[in-house]
C-alpha cells in the first residue's frame, strides 16, 4: 500500500509515483466543458425546436406570458441538482475540484474544520432522492419527445438519425437515472427479506436489476452526460440549418 506523506502544509503530497492527477484532471476538463456549453445554451434561447425535435435542455418546453427569459431556466434546475447531489457525482468533483483528496493516498486539503455533509450549502446534498423523483418525470417527457420525434409534421411516420440518437439519449438517461442510489434504496432498501412472499421475491429481482445499472453508475453518469450535450447540439446544428436531420425513411 502506498502511502501519503503527511504534510498539511503540502496539499496534493503523496509517495505515490503513477499519474494519480490524470483522473480528477479530466473530471475537471470533462465537467468544465459540459458546463460552459450547458450555460451557453441556456442562455442563447434560440435553436432549441425544429419541426419535430426538441431539445433535452429546452423540454418539457414551459412558456408563460409573465416569463421573458429562457424556458431552460425553468428546466435545467431539475437534472443539474440531480446530478450535483448525485453519490458518484459528489466524490468526483469533490476530489476533481475541492481536493478532499484528489486521489488514494494523495494529501488533499486541510481537514480543519470540516463537517462533512452537515453545514450549508453541502447539507443540501440531502435533497437528492426529492430531485431524483422530479428527475423522473423530466425523463418521461424526454421519452414522449422522442418516441414523438419519429412523426413528421405533415403526420407521416419517419425514421432519422436524429430521432434514433434522441432515443439512445433517453436509453442513457434511463440508465442513469434508475441505476440511482436513491431508486435502489426505495426498491428494496427498507427489506429485511426478501423470500418469504412472492411479492418480496418480485421486489428482490427489481432490486437486483437495479443493482446491477448501480454497479456501472459511473459510466452512465458520463455516457449520459455527453449525450444530453450532444443531442442539444445535434438539434442546434438542424435547427441552425448547419447540417440536415439525416432522414432514413
Amino acid at each position: 500500500m502506498t502511502n501519503t506523506i503527511e504534510s498539511k502544509a503540502h496539499p496534493g503530497r503523496t509517495a505515490r509515483t503513477d499519474n494519480w492527477w490524470a483522473n480528477p484532471l479530466m473530471v475537471a476538463v470533462g465537467f468544465g466543458v459540459f458546463i460552459a456549453y450547458a450555460t451557453f445554451r441556456t442562455f442563447e434561447n434560440n435553436y432549441f425546436e425544429v419541426d419535430q425535435y426538441l431539445s433535452p435542455f429546452y423540454s418539457p418546453k414551459l412558456a408563460f406570458d409573465w416569463w421573458h427569459f429562457s424556458p431552460a431556466i425553468l428546466i435545467l434546475w431539475i437534472p443539474a441538482g440531480f446530478r450535483a447531489t448525485c453519490y458518484y457525482y459528489r466524490k468526483a468533483y469533490y476530489r476533481a475540484y475541492f481536493m478532499t483528496p484528489p486521489g488514494c493516498a494523495v494529501m488533499g486539503t486541510s481537514g480543519t474544520g470540516y463537517s462533512g455533509e452537515t453545514k450549508f450549502p453541502f447539507i443540501l446534498q440531502n435533497m437528492h432522492r426529492y430531485f431524483f423523483y422530479c428527475a423522473a418525470l423530466v425523463l418521461l417527457v424526454l421519452w414522449y419527445d422522442a418516441i414523438i420525434s419519429f412523426r413528421a409534421p405533415d403526420g407521416r411516420f419517419t425514421v432519422s438519425l436524429l430521432s434514433l440518437f434522441m432515443c439512445l439519449n433517453c436509453y442513457l438517461l434511463s440508465g442513469y437515472t434508475f441505476g440511482c442510489h436513491a431508486w435502489r434504496h426505495l426498491c428494496g432498501g427498507a427489506v429485511s427479506c426478501f423470500s418469504k412472499t412472492e411479492q418480496q421475491k418480485a421486489q428482490f429481482r427489481i432490486w437486483h436489476f437495479v443493482t446491477k445499472l448501480n454497479e456501472h453508475h459511473q459510466g452512465w453518469a458520463w455516457a449520459s452526460l455527453f449525450s444530453v450535450g450532444l443531442t442539444d447540439l445535434y438539434i442546434r446544428s438542424v435547427a441552425a440549418k448547419i447540417i440536415p436531420p439525416g432522414v432514413l425513411f
